[in-house]
C-alpha cells in the first residue's frame, strides 16, 4: 500500500490545505477520480512524489485534489462502506 497525504485545492480562494493521510494500492494520476474515506469523490489535479524519502517511514507523495463536479456521475456515489462493500 502506498501512503499519501491528500491536499485540497480550494479553487475559489486559490488556497491549499491538508485533508488527511490515506493509502492506495496504486498511485493515482492527474485526471483520475478517487473516492475518499470521507465518502466524497475528488478529482486528482497533481501528484507530487517525495525524492529521497524512505517509504517505510510514512507518506511518499502529496496528492492534490478538488471536489468532483456535482454534475458528474462519480459525485452521485454516496454511502459506500469500504470494509463492508469493497472487501471480500
Amino acid at each position: 500500500m502506498l501512503r499519501v497525504i491528500l491536499v485540497m485545492h480550494d479553487v475559489e480562494h486559490n488556497d491549499y490545505y491538508r485533508m488527511n493521510k490515506t493509502y492506495f494500492e496504486s498511485m493515482p494520476v492527474a485526471g483520475q477520480y478517487i473516492y475518499n474515506t470521507d465518502a466524497n469523490a475528488y478529482l486528482v489535479e497533481e501528484v507530487i512524489l517525495f525524492a529521497g524519502y524512505v517509504s517505510s517511514k510514512g507518506a511518499i507523495a502529496v496528492v492534490v485534489v478538488t471536489p468532483a463536479d456535482e454534475d458528474k456521475p462519480v459525485s452521485k456515489i454516496y454511502g459506500l462502506d469500504i470494509e463492508e462493500d469493497l472487501d471480500d
